[in-house]
Order: structure tokens, then sequence, then C-alpha cells
């Protein structure tokens, strides 16, 4: 069972905006997503910590998703999450890729479906959504 967060619509999110999310992490946590996308079918960003989950230990997957179709895995080596502590990620919408702010560290992630909005987030797993912004 993977607790669903809430889920964001409309957002509107164009290159050159940002969407900072902040929450907590669960204190037993194994992994959390947050997804933004078109809609629910086409993710251009599967966002997945892993604290111990599916083989991998203190790693950031990430991954598009077309329909039902994934894509290649990107691994992340940093791991700046603690569980029980509290996570601030700033998304960052470029016209090409969509760079991850973490504390003390960022990468990006491309574009793969070549969206032009993201209207969709979602959070799912083991972390609570405090507040989020965009701007």
């Amino acid at each position: 069972y993977i607790p669903q967060g809430p889920v964001c619509t409309n957002l509107g999110l164009k290159p050159g905006q940002r969407l900072t999310v902040k929450g907590k992490v669960a204190p037993n946590a194994k992994s959390f997503v947050m997804n933004l996308g078109k809609d629910a079918t086409l993710l251009g960003l599967h966002f997945n910590p892993r604290f111990d989950a599916h083989g991998d230990v203190n790693t950031i997957v990430c991954n598009s998703k077309k329909v039902e179709e994934w894509g290649a895995e990107h691994r992340e080596a940093v791991f700046p999450f603690q569980k029980g502590g509290t996570a601030e990620i700033t998304f960052a919408v470029n016209q090409n890729d969509v760079t991850v702010h973490l504390p003390g560290h960022q990468f990006t992630f491309p574009n793969r479906l070549n969206l032009s909005v993201f209207d969709y987030f979602d959070t799912q797993g083991d972390f609570t959504l405090q507040s989020l912004s965009w701007e």
C-alpha cells in the first residue's frame, strides 16, 4: 500500500518557472515519489528517492512515463534525505529539461516527452506534503 498525497491538476508550469515542495519524511520511510507531468498518464518526471526499496538503498531514481511505458531509469548517487527529517525540493522547468534542486546538490532530467507545460503534480509514499509554492 502506497499512501497517496495531494494531487494538483492545473499547475500551468512553463519554462522559466519553478515548483518548490516542502514536507516531512516518515520516520520509517522506505521510499517516496513526486510526479510532474501533463496528467497521471504522461509523466515528464517521476522522482523517487529510495531509502530501501526495489533493491536500491539511499538512491534517487528518476524516470519518465508515457501512458504505460516507462523510459530508462536515471540514478543519482547523492542522497540528502533523512528518515524523520524535513525535505525541500525545487523543480525548475527549462526548455529541454527539469532541474531538480536538492539541499547542497542539483541535477537535470531531460524533458523526454517534450511537454510545453507541466500541469500535473502528485506525491506518494512515505512523505507528508506541508507546502507547495511556485513562481
